[in-house]
């Protein structure tokens, strides 16, 4: 089998190697274009139609964003159902369709409105049919939740798809919160879920006879139905108290469950100390942004956190894992992943300074975004010859990751 042959061969390898590629490139444009502007400088003729700043937070969620859900799907589902993965054929048309989407989004100053959407939109039904038919097999309501998480994002998508096409008025901001607040939904899902499990079971692997992590129903119920409620606050556009309700309840009980996951015991080990941080920043972020509805701290700064320190350092952390495991790698961070373990959480700290203190701004911006280039330049060159190269050691270790 040729390497591209293998990469098309297995959801997590294109996607994951997508979302990284995507993450370099679309931090790349975002950095120019504040470092020309931070400089006096202007830039004119943009490929794309929307402000670059609207371009910025919308590729971040809808093309970074679901190329990490993309493959962890295509790769996790089948696992929980045991169903047959999919195949060649259905990741090409997949990946090509958010490609087309990536495409359409850059060249969309030259194309009509509609086409732009209809090629944004393509993707999201397409992987939430394949997902739904394999959770069909084994349905279960834990997971039969996802696709309506990913009806949800795909939602706030057209959201923005409606103002750009001069079909609504003031949906473009709800559209992009309801996209982020879907994936953050499902990193609460996920991972609660995979975080004091994998936590639990190195534990056990080494011996550990004291006590291990926990999962208190009570609070894992309320954290993920708030987390699922919020982003339908947005959609619904309920008042911001109840939704800065629903937010700090979010953080609260995100901050609980995590407390009896026994991170401590995870850090000599970055391959499970990376899901304990995503998660930590997860709790904070819905924290910072429930207050920030009661006037209280910055609500850019809570969706920095969010988008960069959640999202972004949960999805490099549940990628280089699974690629790892996937293809029968020992899961052990290199030394650059652990690196860029770190760097993710400090940029969206960085970037968060920077909407709390209007001065630093600009090197703020700047910093977070440098660091962030970095943490993903680093998964790439760390991980490229996983992505394209043959699995190693027994088939069993994919059930691990």
């Amino acid at each position: 089998m040729t390497a591209v042959a293998r990469l098309f061969g297995e959801g997590f390898r294109v996607f994951f190697l997508a979302a990284g590629l995507y993450a370099v490139f679309a931090l790349i444009v975002w950095e120019g274009w504040i470092g020309i502007h931070a400089a006096g400088g202007m830039v004119t003729g943009l490929p794309f139609a929307p402000a670059p700043h609207l371009w910025h937070a919308h590729e971040m969620i809808f093309g970074f964003g679901l190329a990490a859900v993309g493959g962890f799907l295509l790769t996790a589902v089948p696992n929980w159902t045991g169903a047959a993965p999919a195949r060649h054929g259905f990741v090409t048309l997949a990946a090509g369709l958010w490609l087309l989407g990536r495409v359409a989004m850059w060249y969309s100053a030259h194309l009509p409105p509609a086409l732009v959407a209809v090629a944004d939109l393509a993707f999201l039904p397409a992987l939430a049919a394949r997902v739904l038919g394999q959770l069909g097999l084994r349905p279960k309501p834990q997971n039969l939740m996802f696709p309506g998480l990913l009806a949800l994002i795909w939602a706030g998508n057209l959201m923005t798809h409606l103002e750009w096409s001069g079909l609504a008025g003031d949906t473009l901001w709800a559209g992009l919160r309801l996209g982020l607040l879907g994936l953050c939904a499902m990193i609460a899902i996920l991972g609660g879920r995979v975080t004091p499990a994998f936590t639990r079971n190195a534990m056990t692997r080494a011996g550990h006879t004291g006590r291990l992590p926990v999962s208190r129903p009570p609070l894992d119920v309320a954290g993920i139905a708030s987390a699922i409620a919020l982003p339908l606050a947005y959609l619904l556009a309920l008042p911001d108290p109840a939704t800065g309700g629903l937010a700090v309840l979010a953080g609260l009980a995100a901050l609980a469950r995590l407390s009896g996951w026994r991170g401590g015991r995870t850090l000599g080990q970055p391959i499970l100390w990376s899901l304990h941080l995503g998660y930590l920043v997860l709790g904070f972020g819905y924290l910072a942004l429930g207050l920030a509805q009661f006037g209280i701290g910055s609500e850019v700064a809570a969706i920095h956190l969010l988008g960069i320190g959640a999202a972004g350092g949960m999805s490099l952390a549940v990628m280089s894992r699974a690629s790892l495991g996937h293809t029968g790698r020992a899961l052990v961070a290199p030394g650059p992943v652990a690196a860029a373990y770190a760097l993710v959480p400090l940029a969206a700290v960085v970037r968060a300074a920077g909407s709390v203190w209007p001065d630093l701004y600009y090197p703020a911006v700047l910093g977070a975004g440098a660091l962030w280039i970095f943490a993903f330049t680093l998964y790439l060159a760390t991980l490229w010859p996983v992505f394209w190269g043959r699995g190693v050691g027994q088939a069993a270790a994919r059930t691990s990751a």
